[in-house]
């Protein structure tokens, strides 16, 4: 298998699912950014991994001095140690995974991750997604590149989706229902929301995520992008997907069916189990995480979102409607306005109020068919936003 984004939350998880059974998995090549060598090389020893990628081309020089360091701290011989081959640049986690696996694990954070995904289908590899901006940013594009059951979800919500539509046929679903935590301000209104710093918006309840995915929880923008990639993956329409809070992260996602059953997937918060499940689908692996304790009384609540509170969701819904170009501006436009609110420049409830802004004065930038028209559309989201933040600051200083 090749692992993309192998530093990253997805990636050491990955790598220690894979190490709990090494009789399963052979690791042919990692990639990770490369601000982290020393962590990377250590990955490619404890692994076996032929290539490591490095998405900086000034870091393979550190990485190779990294992975000498190892070798020597485990006390490998001089000479008994073959440098893994190395690939360096902002291409090397596209070229590794077009290399092809049975498996590739796409753990890479952004819309970045796009061309290693085209890449992977391409060459045959099943793929294992938890990069679901590319799904979202590409869109047509990546449907029209992905075999029948070639892309398998990581995400902890689409995983259980996906196991709970095995107890039906397609025509027996009436709806999808995604669960959300409810991030570190459920229950607040709107008004709340306005003096929330960036420490707070980082503090979520339950999960241990990066910045960006963190900050995505608590707008709700990633609860957003999941019923969009929800609707990409299992084609149902948008008023059929439906988010409920459900605060202690057990259930994490429901399928009601047309006879008003519904089946939901529970287990404890853990992205080990949708990541092993996701590498060896349609199998699972054996112990591995703890299961539920149905020895202890516990209780598990169910509320609706507050949408005035948390309107990231309609505005997805209305963006993934009228498709083409539009959800890759949504999803490039909330990461330019996350940055500047981890900068200072934005005020909590002014990420999504900006995302609304763009998506709302966008062209239509048509369906696209290539990976540039992705990124012009991306692009143009990104100084219009930039443009919009720089122009209120103007302001607010005059």
């Amino acid at each position: 298998m090749i692992l993309l984004g192998s530093t990253g939350s997805i990636g050491t998880q990955a790598l220690e699912v894979i190490a709990q059974h090494p009789d399963r998995f052979t690791v042919s090549g990692i990639a990770a950014g490369g601000t982290e060598p020393q962590l990377l090389a250590k990955q490619a020893l404890d692994s076996g991994a032929k290539t490591v990628a490095v998405a900086r081309a000034t870091a393979a020089q550190d990485l190779q001095l990294a992975f000498y360091a190892e070798a020597t701290r485990r006390g490998y011989a001089h000479g008994n140690y073959a440098v893994p081959e190395i690939l360096a640049g902002p291409k090397a986690a596209t070229e590794l995974a077009g290399r092809g696996a049975d498996v590739v694990l796409n753990g890479i954070t952004g819309s970045i991750g796009l061309e290693p995904t085209l890449a992977a289908l391409a060459s045959g590899s099943r793929l294992a997604l938890a990069n679901k901006e590319s799904l979202i940013a590409g869109g047509d594009l990546v449907l029209a590149r992905a075999k029948p059951g070639q892309i398998v979800p990581v995400d902890s919500e689409h995983s259980a989706l996906a196991q709970c539509l095995r107890g039906g046929s397609a025509p027996e679903v009436d709806r999808l229902i995604l669960t959300a935590s409810g991030g570190p301000f459920r229950g607040r209104t709107r008004a709340d929301l306005a003096d929330v710093t960036v420490a707070q918006a980082l503090a979520h309840p339950t999960w241990a995520m990066g910045p960006v995915i963190t900050i995505n929880s608590a707008t709700m923008v990633n609860k957003a992008l999941e019923v969009i990639e929800a609707h990409i993956l299992f084609g149902i329409p948008y008023d059929r997907i439906e988010v409920v809070v459900h605060p202690q992260s057990i259930v994490h996602s429901m399928v009601q069916f047309v006879d008003g059953s519904t089946l939901a997937q529970a287990s404890p918060p853990s992205m080990k189990l949708p990541i092993a499940l996701a590498l060896t689908w349609p199998d699972r692996l054996p112990d591995v995480a703890p299961a539920l304790d149905w020895s202890t009384a516990s209780g598990w609540d169910f509320e609706p979102l507050d949408e005035a509170a948390f309107p990231a969701v309609e505005l997805a819904r209305t963006v993934g409607r009228t498709g083409r170009c539009r959800p890759a501006v949504y999803n490039a436009a909330n990461e330019e306005a996350v940055a500047g609110f981890l900068n200072g420049n934005l005020p909590f409830t002014g990420i999504v109020d900006t995302v609304a802004r763009i998506v709302d004065s966008a062209p239509d930038f048509g369906v696209p068919t290539s990976v540039s028209d992705v990124n012009s559309a991306e692009s143009w989201a990104r100084q219009q936003v930039r443009a919009l933040i720089a122009g209120e600051h103007s302001v607010a200083r005059s």
